[in-house]
């Protein structure tokens, strides 16, 4: 069985600390403050972020220049989280991963919208060890979000030498994005309501649990590990 982890809204919130050095990595390589309030975020890919940006103001997205803004990127939200660590870590997030790291058979990850280095510091700014997840899908590793969760079970398949079926797969995330790119290749998902989206919104997507929070570790694992 594969659990995989959204990081923003999920397991932590970072007080916009991403957005932050997302703007000052921008004004750094293009002079402008980006216009966040013109553009989607929540459950979105940092790829997609950018480029929807570009199309605001104007700037290039070759592949050399996502390449500069990953590395700047990493380096403003790296030199911020030092100076001040905004991060908190949600009730029943390291407890949950804890626990699910140690049934046996269960491997966990991530799948996130966040490169790999920024997600990274993400996790660690909350307390919680990165290596612990063994297969991850990161932000730049498809076109969107329903394109990573093949990416992790092939993962999956290459780290154990043995595929996962996708009704062992589940996917812990805050957003109707969640929901959408783990049904889209068969998988379950626990959707948690400590992001931008209740618990209402979260039942209406079609999360297979839905719930305020992960506190309850307890009643989550027992849901998990019925599900195998």
């Amino acid at each position: 069985m594969l659990v995989l982890f959204d990081i923003d809204g999920t397991m932590l919130h970072s007080l916009s600390a991403g957005v932050h050095a997302m703007t000052s990595t921008l004004s750094d390589l293009h002079g402008i403050v980006p216009d966040f309030s013109r553009i989607e975020i929540h459950g979105r890919l940092d790829t997609l972020i950018w480029r929807d940006l570009a199309k605001v103001h104007g700037y290039p997205t070759d592949d050399a220049s996502h390449a500069v803004f990953k590395r700047s990127y990493g380096e403003h939200l790296e030199r911020r989280l030092a100076a001040n660590n905004t991060v908190e870590r949600f009730r029943g997030a390291k407890e949950l991963v804890d626990a699910t790291r140690a049934v046996d058979g269960l491997t966990i990850g991530l799948l996130t919208g966040n490169y790999e280095f920024t997600g990274s510091l993400k996790v660690r700014h909350a307390g919680i060890d990165p290596a612990h997840f063994i297969v991850n899908a990161w932000g730049d590793d498809g076109p969107d979000r329903r394109s990573l969760v093949p990416v992790a079970m092939r993962r999956y398949a290459e780290h154990h030498g043995r595929p996962v079926a996708p009704r062992d797969v589940i996917i812990i995330g805050d957003t109707p994005a969640d929901v959408d790119c783990a049904h889209a290749s068969g998988a379950r998902v626990i959707a948690v309501a400590t992001g931008h989206f209740d618990i209402d919104a979260l039942r209406a997507a079609g999360a297979d649990l839905a719930v305020h929070d992960l506190s309850d570790t307890q009643k989550l694992l027992h849901w998990i590990t019925a599900s195998a």
